[in-house]
């Protein structure tokens, strides 16, 4: 089929802003979608029917007309967080023109003098605004695009939680535009409780009391609420290199505790994705807790018992088991579930939970490793050993 839609991206300059090829592909429209506020940039010599998306969103309008003369109207560069990036998954690229314009980033870093390639480009549209917490480090700057006129209220409440409230922010509204303007101020005084509802943010990130949390695995315990349900530290890491992340991988924390293996996992690289399986009610609160304080909101909680629990879930990349690996079928049941290729890694307390792993491993095969940790307590005037329970864990590479 030949290319029947055209994607346009249009600034707050209008119509008048865009190039030869956009304007042509407006003027030879049976039909332009997009915002209100889009299509009311647009002359009246614009013929063709104009269509305001359907709330709540979604494709139907364009993809029950494929092979018309469609426009799709989008702000600054359609791929780019923008409706241009979900049509590419719908509409082959043959059948499809993306005319962009200057996004609201590139225009931002060009009022503010940042360069792009040094700066995190992130979005809270449809997005919980806790997603930027893994990005906030003392000299990183930030560039936000808001869901709507209250994001930058927000965003400085969580700077302030997050013992950043020294950060300088600046809210860029209107971009491109006659009513272009940039409001400033710092994280801690920030009063506007609403912005323009078009606006982007942009972080200096300061601190004088915290340097932020690491990327690599092995988060300080302290940093999780739990019940002692916790993988810890030093393990944890081990754990985590053994199911080795890689980005756009899902994985499976059976028996997730606070989830401390799920979020460890995602925060690996922002295309990572988690499922935690957890049953017990009050450690289902504490997975809810710590994914939003740890920066990664997108992690799945799905409450249940496994093997049940496991029924019709995605197929996993990586399978974690932190407990219930004596329940029957667990074991078989994420084997089986996992992609060829993919990872399994148990760890097992118990002489009982180690004795399946060995029982398991003799049928399927995989590495077992002893791990055996101490630290230095103080004992009168000198200090000795105080050793953790050994861990048993088990990983198997499925072919």
């Amino acid at each position: 089929m030949s290319t029947w839609l055209t994607v346009v991206g249009i600034g707050e300059d209008g119509y008048l802003g865009l190039g030869k090829q956009a304007r042509r592909a407006l003027l030879g429209a049976e039909m332009i979608l997009g915002s209100s506020r889009q299509l009311a940039l647009l002359p009246r010599c614009i013929a063709g029917q104009r269509e305001p998306w359907p709330s709540p969103f979604c494709l139907d309008p364009v993809l029950s007309r494929r092979g018309q003369s469609i426009c799709v109207l989008a702000s600054g560069d359609p791929m780019l967080f923008g409706v241009g990036a979900s049509l590419s998954a719908q509409v082959a690229a043959g059948e499809m023109t993306v005319l962009p314009s200057p996004s609201s980033y590139s225009l931002a870093a060009a009022r503010l003098g940042w360069a792009l390639q040094e700066t995190d480009l992130l979005s809270v549209v449809a997005r919980p605004v806790e997603a930027i917490r893994r990005y906030v480090h003392p000299g990183r700057r930030l560039l936000v695009l808001s869901q709507d006129g209250r994001s930058p209220a927000h965003i400085a409440a969580l700077l302030r939680e997050s013992e950043f409230g020294e950060s300088r922010l600046q809210v860029l509204e209107h971009l491109g535009g006659p009513k272009e303007r940039i409001v400033d101020g710092l994280a801690r005084d920030w009063s506007c409780l609403e912005s323009a509802s078009l606006n982007i943010v942009a972080i200096d990130c300061r601190s004088e009391t915290s340097r932020g949390l690491p990327l690599t695995p092995g988060l300080p315990d302290e940093a999780f609420r739990h019940d002692g349900q916790l993988t810890k530290r030093d393990v944890r890491a081990l754990t985590l290199s053994r199911l080795a992340p890689r980005p756009g991988e899902l994985l499976w924390d059976i028996g997730a505790g606070c989830g401390s293996i799920g979020i460890e996992w995602m925060r690996t690289h922002p295309a990572c994705r988690a499922l935690a399986i957890e049953a017990h009610d009050g450690r289902q609160g504490f997975i809810q807790h710590n994914r939003d304080a740890l920066g990664v909101p997108g992690l799945g909680l799905v409450r249940g018992q496994a093997p049940m629990a496991l029924e019709g879930l995605e197929p996993p990349d990586a399978v974690f088991i932190g407990g219930g690996v004596t329940a029957p079928g667990v074991l078989e049941q994420s084997w089986d579930a996992l992609k060829p290729g993919g990872r399994l890694v148990a760890n097992a307390v118990t002489v009982q939970s180690e004795a399946r792993l060995i029982q398991w491993r003799e049928a399927f095969g995989g590495d077992l490793v002893r791990i055996a940790l101490a630290q230095a307590h103080p004992l009168g005037r000198f200090d000795t050993w105080r050793s953790a329970l050994p861990i048993t864990l088990l990983s198997a590479h499925k072919p």
